[in-house]
C-alpha cells in the first residue's frame, strides 16, 4: 500500500481536533513489502512471479484485516472500552433513527437510568431530525455511522469515504448541536484508506466486544443470550434500531432484548456509560 495515495488530514467546520495519522506495524509491513517487489523487480526481473506473488498476499492480508470488524491491523479501533473505564460499559445502537423504533429505545433507556451511543446514518437523520433532537435531549450521544450507510462503503478509495464520512459529520453537527467524534463503518468493513480520513476529521474508529445480530435473527433469546454470555465490565455492545429483526408477532427483536440486559448489568453492577464520555476520561456528560 502506498502511503503517498492516501489524504492529508485536514480540519473542517464540522470536524473535532484532528489527529496525526501514524501507519500502523501492519501497514508499515505491507509499504516495505511493496517497496521490496519493486526493488527486486529492478535489481532482478526474472523474479517477476515472487514479486508479483508477495503484492498479491499483501493486498489479500489487507483486505481481511478490513473484513474483520474488530480488527486493529489497519489502525486504532475501540473494541472495548479504556482501562479507566473501570466497571462501565458502553451500549451503542447502530442504524436509525427509525421512527417506529427509536422512541421505544429512548423509553426503555430512560426506564433503567441508561446513556447509550446512537451510531446515527445522515440521511435518516435529515429525514426524522426530531429523533435525533430527542436522542440528545435525553442524555445520549449520537455518532457518525456515514451518510448513506452503502454495503459497497469498504470499497471506496480516500476521497468516496471522505465525502461520504463528512457529509453525515455535517448533517449530524447541526441537528444534534456538536460534532461526532466516533464513527462506525456499514457492517463494520472497511480498508486503509479509512484511518488517515478519519485522522483528518477528528474521529475515532469503534466496533464492538460483543453484538446480538438482531437484524436478521428470529428469536429475542439467542439475540439476549449472545450479548450476555460473558458480559463484563468495559464491553462495548452492540444492537439495533434502525434495520431491526421483527419476532412472529411483528416485534422489533431489540425491544425484547433490552430489558434483560439493562437487568443483567444491574445484576453485575455494571454501570452503562457512552463512548465519547470515556474519550474524555469522565463518566460525566455524553
Amino acid at each position: 500500500m502506498n502511503s503517498a495515495s492516501l489524504p492529508s488530514t485536514r480540519v473542517t467546520p464540522a470536524s473535532a481536533t484532528a489527529r496525526r495519522w501514524k501507519p500502523s506495524p501492519f501497514m508499515c509491513g505491507a509499504a516495505a513489502l511493496h517497496a521490496g517487489a519493486a526493488a527486486a523487480l529492478v535489481a532482478q526481473p526474472h523474479a517477476w512471479p515472487w514479486a508479483a506473488g508477495s503484492v498479491v498476499a499483501s493486498h489479500l492480508a489487507l483486505t481481511a484485516a478490513g473484513l474483520w470488524p474488530r480488527s486493529a491491523l489497519l489502525g486504532p479501533n475501540w473494541t472495548r472500552l479504556p482501562e479507566h473505564a473501570g466497571q462501565r460499559i458502553a451500549l451503542t445502537i447502530d442504524d436509525g433513527p427509525d421512527p417506529e423504533v427509536t422512541p421505544h429505545v429512548l423509553d426503555l433507556l430512560d426506564r433503567f437510568d441508561a446513556r447509550a451511543t446512537f451510531f446515527c446514518i445522515g440521511e435518516l437523520a435529515q429525514r426524522y431530525p426530531h429523533l435525533v433532537e430527542a436522542i440528545v435531549a435525553r442524555g445520549h450521544a449520537v455518532e457518525n455511522h456515514s451518510q448513506r450507510h452503502r454495503h459497497t462503503f469498504s470499497l471506496s478509495g480516500p476521497l468516496v469515504m471522505k465525502r461520504e464520512i463528512e457529509a453525515a459529520q455535517r448533517t449530524l453537527s447541526e441537528i444534534a448541536g456538536m460534532p461526532p467524534r466516533f464513527f462506525r463503518a456499514p457492517a463494520g468493513l472497511r480498508n486503509p484508506f479509512l484511518e488517515p480520513v478519519l485522522c483528518g476529521l477528528g474521529l475515532h474508529l469503534a466496533s464492538w466486544t460483543r453484538r446480538g445480530f438482531d437484524t436478521c435473527a428470529k428469536d429475542a433469546g439467542a439475540v439476549a443470550y449472545r450479548l450476555l454470555d460473558g458480559l463484563a465490565a468495559r464491553d462495548i455492545v452492540l444492537v439495533h434500531d434502525g434495520h431491526a429483526a421483527r419476532d412472529a408477532r411483528g416485534k422489533p427483536l431489540v425491544l425484547e432484548v433490552l430489558p434483560p440486559l439493562m437487568r443483567a448489568a444491574a445484576e453485575r453492577e455494571l454501570q452503562w456509560t457512552t463512548l465519547r464520555a470515556c474519550l474524555d476520561g469522565e463518566s460525566g456528560q455524553p
